[in-house]
């Protein structure tokens, strides 16, 4: 600490002599005929000798990554973004003025240049600066060993530096913002209207979590930060859009972990006349298309695994896979105490006192999710726990729901919405029983919803897919903190 102290009063001292000198240390503007990475891609292949002949100036900006003095002369490398190029300054080429201001720069300074591209001996592209412009004076040092910076509590909290130390992480968010547009053009060509819906909510609903509460002073009255826009989205059907989509943030007052965030992304579109063997077709071509586009390919790897993202993708009921994946006699299904046994067997903790449909699902969640690695929709979940959904026809202890599992994790859930508001009733009845023994993520009543569907809304499917976990998948990160610019992190400690 004493050591970056030290170098911040040093880099302190240059900001004082630089207003003595009566150079502005913070720029207002500086014209840039090309971003560094257009010079590059232009004349990155051009000969010593083309260059010559062409006699090419261009205006760059960036900050300085690199920097080495040889008297009168001293090269440094710019880097704006990922890219990044060598200029070279010689005295008397740039002028004393200009040259001796370059003496004061640090790395981490922004500068802009202006000169004349040529190949040095070692046929690096170089600008050979003939103008040069302070643009902001960089008063704290890059950290140590910045180049590759690896220490994740720093590249977390502080993205700014990680962005600076590691220019591969900018294409990831490139990557991201690829993944969202391609998303919107792809709904937006099959029909969807994009809308926007609340983010606070008087009543939290649209998914089983724990709510973020605020409070409104004027309305005097507690808000929610939304957990899902479904029921609002569900609104838009009953009014009367057919096709509906929002990309949005959700939260959810829940743990940290590297595929949890308490704020992330959401996909959720709705679309009336469909069921939820339209949205599983519609899945495998969206995640195909956004797969060709970012990764060239369907078929991909990640995290050493590969994935074959080519259509169609198995589908397999949700008992069924806790049955076959654990190889175990269909019968404790319909057997509490079997089930129980089982799940001893299968080292996975349980509740000695729970009801049935408890067990099973932690059966799945334990020993089933984590091998679903190629694209698989777990389809048919039971009514207890969905809500939301439709039942099956036949079987009503079911419902036309699915999960998407890809590499071990859930990346989507979708399904036939339940637009029978007398059975809604009786399920959200049902979630408030839960909810008084305790359980806080069970969901809310809420009186106009069920309001709006005795309006009636006609029969319809949708579909909510993390955008987040989308993105990992595409671009081969194992963490959630990485494909999210600012991630949640505990409070920092005070230095």
């Amino acid at each position: 600490m004493d050591e970056l102290n030290e170098q911040r009063q040093q880099r302190l001292d240059k900001l004082e002599a630089l207003h003595d000198l009566g150079v502005p240390p913070y720029g207002s503007r500086f014209d840039v005929s090309h971003p560094i990475e257009t010079v590059l891609n232009a004349h990155g292949q051009n000969t010593k000798e083309e260059l010559e002949e062409a006699n090419l100036s261009c205006r760059i900006a960036g900050r300085i990554v690199a920097l080495r003095r040889f008297g009168k002369a001293a090269f440094a490398s710019l880097r704006e973004g990922e890219h990044q190029i060598q200029v070279y300054f010689k005295k008397d080429v740039v002028g004393d003025e200009a040259f001796h201001l370059s003496q004061t720069l640090d790395l981490g300074d922004w500068v802009g240049v202006g000169g004349r591209l040529f190949r040095t001996k070692t046929d690096e592209l170089t600008v050979e600066v003939n103008a040069l412009t302070l643009l902001a004076k960089g008063l704290r040092p890059l950290p140590e060993k910045w180049h590759g910076l690896t220490d994740i509590e720093m590249r977390y909290r502080q993205r700014y530096v990680d962005l600076i130390a590691n220019p591969s992480v900018h294409q990831i968010f490139r990557t991201r913002s690829r993944i969202i547009a391609g998303i919107r053009t792809f709904l937006t060509e099959q029909g969807f209207l994009e809308v926007e819906t609340p983010m606070m909510h008087p009543i939290p609903g649209g998914a089983a979590a724990k709510p973020f509460i605020t409070h409104h002073n004027s309305l005097n009255a507690d808000l929610y930060l939304r957990i899902a826009p479904e029921l609002y989205l569900k609104r838009l059907i009953v009014g009367g859009f057919r096709r509906v989509f929002e990309i949005n943030r959700n939260f959810r007052n829940e743990g940290i972990s590297t595929i949890h965030n308490p704020e992330f992304t959401m996909l959720e579109f709705y679309q009336a006349y469909a069921d939820y063997h339209d949205l599983m077709t519609l899945t495998e071509t969206l995640f195909g298309q956004l797969a060709e586009e970012v990764c060239g390919s369907m078929c991909l790897t990640y995290q050493g695994q590969t994935i074959d993202l080519a259509p169609p993708w198995r589908r397999l009921s949700y008992l069924d896979a806790i049955v076959e994946t654990n190889g175990v006699d269909p019968k404790i299904l319909d057997d509490r105490a079997l089930a129980l046994h089982t799940a001893k067997t299968l080292h996975v903790d349980v509740d000695p006192n729970a009801e049935l449909l408890p067990i099973l699902h932690r059966l799945f969640e334990e020993t089933v999710e984590s091998k679903l690695t190629q694209p698989t929709f777990i389809t048919d979940y039971p009514t207890d726990i969905s809500p939301l959904s439709r039942r099956k026809d036949g079987n009503p202890a079911l419902t036309d729901r699915f999960e998407l599992f890809i590499a071990g994790r859930e990346l989507a859930n979708g399904f036939s919405e339940l637009n029978d508001p007398l059975d809604q009733r009786q399920r959200f009845e049902a979630q408030a029983v839960q909810r008084e023994a305790g359980d806080e993520e069970a969901h809310v009543l809420d009186e106009d919803f069920l309001r709006a569907l005795e309006y009636g809304m006609p029969p319809t499917a949708g579909e909510g897919i993390g955008i987040d976990r989308l993105v990992m998948l595409l671009t081969d990160q194992a963490s959630i903190r990485d494909v999210i610019l600012f991630p949640q992190l505990r409070p920092e400690k005070a230095p």
